[in-house]
């Protein structure tokens, strides 16, 4: 059995992300981790605490826990990152679109947190951000020399975070999956104009 600081911390991770923070309790926590109250405020001295962790837990494991799993067998930097979209499509139709992105789910939840609270979920989104510009680096000369990547990079983040929402809201895929066509109709275009040496400006102008 898992030690019991890892039992807590994952069944808060679980719970935090199907029934949110503030209507998860320290009675669902204990329950779902089979822990008693002395145990979890040993490890945890406030629900705050509990939430930095499964944060950094978050923060920490999104390679492994996410990216790797995604990525697994694909070498192409840009079918990488219409991977990563897929394992959220999996989740979504797994759990009957119930299923939301844990981070943004937090970030819409939590409207004023804590700094410490705040500096993580922008750690998240930076690191999810971060992987992906990876992906449209390593494309090179495949897209124009002045996109700006580090914008597309969020694009595609918001592109992810507004389907996963509109479909737990509809409880259909047709919005994440309309929002990934267009994104993958845009990259083409980009990868067009590229190949034909054209003057892009990053924003589906060609000039």
């Amino acid at each position: 059995m898992e030690p019991t600081r890892e039992r807590i911390l994952f069944s808060a991770l679980q719970l935090f992300g199907e029934k949110g923070f503030l209507s998860t309790s320290i009675a669902d926590i204990l329950r779902a981790a089979e822990a008693n109250a002395g145990s979890l405020y040993h490890f945890f001295p406030t629900k705050q605490d509990l939430l930095i962790a499964v944060l950094e837990t978050y923060r920490d494991g999104i390679y492994p826990m996410l990216i790797a799993p995604a990525w697994a067998g694909e070498d192409d930097p840009i079918a990488r990152i219409f991977a990563l979209l897929a394992r959220y499509r999996q989740l979504l139709e797994a759990s009957d679109c119930a299923y939301g992105c844990p981070i943004g789910s937090l970030a819409l939840e939590l409207h004023e947190p804590d700094p410490p609270v705040r500096e993580l979920l922008s750690m998240n989104f930076t690191g999810w951000a971060a992987h992906v510009r990876a992906c449209l680096d390593d494309a090179g000369a495949r897209l124009p020399a002045d996109l700006d990547r580090g914008k597309l990079a969020l694009f595609i983040l918001t592109t992810m975070e507004g389907g996963v929402m509109q479909s737990r809201t509809h409880r259909t895929l047709e919005a994440f999956d309309a929002c990934v066509d267009m994104l993958a109709d845009y990259l083409t275009r980009l990868e067009q104009a590229a190949s034909a040496g054209a003057h892009h400006d990053g924003r589906g102008n060609t000039q």
